[in-house]
C-alpha cells in the first residue's frame, strides 16, 4: 500500500475459525452485519460470513495501521462495501469455497471476484448473457483444451469490474468488455483496459485488470481504477493505473496464505 497505492490479500476461512469463535468482541467487531450473522441458520455459512468480515476489517487496518476493532463497515447501495468515515481506503471483499479475498485501494475504487478452477461454464450462456461481440468471436477462436479458462477469466473479470462500480449484475456484462488476459497478464496500457461492446477502448487508461491463480484451485481477478494524484476515490475523475499497483497485486497472490500478507517492491517474501 505504501509502495503501489493497492493490494490483494486472501486467505482461508478455516485459518481465522478460531478468531470467530474465541473474538470475545464479536458482536462489536461485526457493527452492523451482526444481526445478519444471527439470522444466518446455516453455521459453517455463518462463520465462513464473519471470518470474511473479520479478514477484511483486519487487513485494512494493517493498511490505516490502526485497530480492527475502530472500523466500523458499512454498504453502500447496491452492496459495495466501505470503511464509514474513511475516504482514503477503498476496500472490496470476496469468497468462494473456502477462499476470502480482500482488495484494498487508496488510488481509486477497486473489485475482486474468486472462483474455484473447476467451475464449468455454458458457452451458449456466456455468448448471450455475457460476451460482447468482439469477445464472442474471441472465444471461437480458443481451442477446446484452453475454453473453459478463458470463460473463467472473462466472467471474473467483469464480476470484479462490476464490483468496483457496486452494481453487481444489475450492469449487463455484455454492455462492455474487459481485456483479453492469460493468467498472470496486467493490462498495462489503453487497448488492454475497459472495452465498448464493439472491442474500442473506453477510458483510455483509467482502469487496469489482472487474472490470477490462488492456491492452486482458485481464479482471483482483479479490476483497478485510479483517480490520479490527490483525487479522492469517489471523484471518478481519469488517471492512470500504476503498473507497479498491479504488479504487487501478481506478486501478493502467488504467495502462500496467511490472515493478511504485505509485500516490498524488491522481493516476494510474505509477513504477517
Amino acid at each position: 500500500m505504501d509502495e503501489c497505492g493497492n493490494a490483494v490479500v486472501f486467505t482461508t476461512w478455516g485459518e481465522w475459525l478460531p478468531a470467530v469463535v474465541t473474538e470475545p468482541r464479536l458482536r462489536h467487531m461485526l457493527g452492523r452485519d451482526w444481526q445478519r450473522y444471527r439470522r444466518t441458520e446455516d453455521p459453517t455459512v455463518r462463520l465462513r460470513f464473519a471470518a470474511a468480515r473479520l479478514v477484511l476489517k483486519h487487513a485494512a487496518a494493517a493498511a490505516l495501521e490502526t485497530g480492527a476493532a475502530e472500523l466500523d463497515l458499512a454498504y453502500k447501495i447496491g452492496g459495495r462495501p466501505h470503511l464509514r468515515g474513511v475516504s482514503q481506503v477503498e476496500v472490496s471483499l470476496t469468497h468462494t469455497d473456502e477462499l476470502i479475498v480482500v482488495g484494498l485501494s487508496r488510488t481509486g475504487r477497486l473489485g475482486v471476484d474468486a472462483e474455484p478452477l473447476s467451475r464449468v461454464l455454458s458457452l451458449d450462456v456466456m455468448h448471450s448473457r455475457v460476451c460482447t461481440p468482439g469477445e464472442q468471436a474471441a472465444l471461437g477462436a480458443v481451442d477446446d483444451p484452453d475454453l473453459t479458462a478463458a470463460m473463467l477469466r472473462l466472467w471474473t473479470l467483469k464480476e470484479a469490474y462490476t464490483k468496483a462500480l457496486g452494481h453487481g449484475l444489475r450492469l449487463p456484462f455484455t454492455e462492455f468488455g474487459v481485456p483479453r488476459l492469460a493468467e498472470g497478464e496486467i493490462a498495462t496500457n489503453a487497448r488492454e483496459g475497459l472495452l465498448a461492446p464493439d472491442g474500442a477502448p473506453a477510458a483510455t487508461g483509467a482502469w487496469a485488470f489482472g487474472a490470477f491463480r490462488a492456491l492452486d484451485r482458485y481464479l482471483v481477478s482483479v479490476a483497478c481504477h485510479d483517480t490520479g494524484p490527490g483525487a479522492r476515490p469517489e471523484s471518478g475523475g481519469p488517471g492512470l493505473c500504476d503498473e507497479k499497483s498491479m504488479s504487487l497485486v501478481s506478486r501478493l497472490l502467488r504467495q502462500e496464505p496467511g490472515p493478511y500478507l504485505s509485500s516490498s517492491p524488491r522481493g516476494l517474501e510474505p509477513t504477517v
